[in-house]
């Protein structure tokens, strides 16, 4: 049981309190969507990027967005629930959204509710990963290409099945798939090619989760040519390099891929590109 306090519509209430009923429309549909994000020492790691998706996202799913959703809001929610959990240095919070209980899969309003939840993070989440991450395709289940795949849906069960296969097989990731058989992203992150001097990553039309990492990469002023690209399987077994993204660790390096194995140089300096430019 998690211990501490969660935020519920504003209230901070203990952790392990119950919150939702039956009824609960996250529970009954998986209608809603999260963010999940890094605090380090007081601060938002990348919150305009999280926020704008936030309220990306709330448009896409047809909430009724309240006025007090605000950028101000958003930050000062997720710092009091940390300063309350005495998370002062290194955390991971978890911003979920649902919608107002009622109706079947009609609603009977789009009003959002919230939860936050924060933990405690190790601050090896700080450093490159030493060995290279084993990796490889997950084959029962396709991610969807559409518009709302994008989101950190709360219906995550590709996600969770593709976790399930990947301890299965004794992999650290499970890479996934679109319709097309072409790559989307992996359980937690976002893919990443290397090929020469240029980067490659799908783009959101191949199905994979808008990351915030993602987002900054491609946006970011760096010393890489950073564009996107559909990925075949094959662009992976042949890329110089594969690294993997998302909001917590930063960078991932990959060291297998199938019978393909890989380095870590460009990898290496991005990370500590990041580490200056973001913290």
């Amino acid at each position: 049981m998690q211990v501490g306090f969660l935020c519920y519509n504003g209230k901070f209430i203990p952790a392990g309190e119950p919150i939702f009923t039956a009824d609960n429309r996250s529970f009954r549909y998986g209608d809603g969507f999260f963010e999940t994000l890094k605090v380090h020492q007081g601060t938002v790691l990348l919150a305009d990027l999280h926020y704008e998706r936030l309220m990306a996202s709330l448009h896409l799913l047809h909430f009724d967005i309240p006025p007090s959703f605000t950028k101000t809001f958003f930050i000062e929610s997720i710092l009091e629930l940390c300063a309350r959990n005495k998370y002062d240095d290194l955390a991971r919070v978890r911003f979920a959204v649902f919608r107002s209980d009622g109706g079947l899969y009609d609603p009977v309003n789009n009003l959002p509710n919230y939860v936050i939840q924060a933990w405690e993070l190790p601050k090896t989440v700080l450093e490159l990963n030493e060995a290279g991450l084993v990796t490889d395709i997950f084959p029962d289940v396709k991610k969807s290409a559409d518009k709302l795949s994008s989101i950190k849906s709360n219906n995550c069960l590709p996600y969770v099945m593709a976790a399930m296969y990947a301890r299965q097989h004794r992999l650290n990731e499970a890479i996934l798939q679109n319709p097309y058989g072409r790559i989307a992203d992996s359980t937690i992150a976002n893919v990443f090619i290397v090929k020469g001097k240029e980067i490659f990553t799908p783009p959101l039309t191949e199905g994979p989760v808008c990351g915030v990492m993602r987002k900054y990469l491609l946006q970011a002023d760096l010393p890489y040519r950073f564009q996107e690209k559909p990925l075949e399987i094959e662009d992976l077994e042949n890329a110089d390099e594969i690294f993997l993204t998302n909001a917590i660790y930063g960078i991932r390096w990959v060291g297998t891929f199938r019978d393909s194995s890989y380095g870590n140089a460009t990898a290496a300096v991005l990370h500590e590109l990041l580490h200056e430019n973001i913290f």
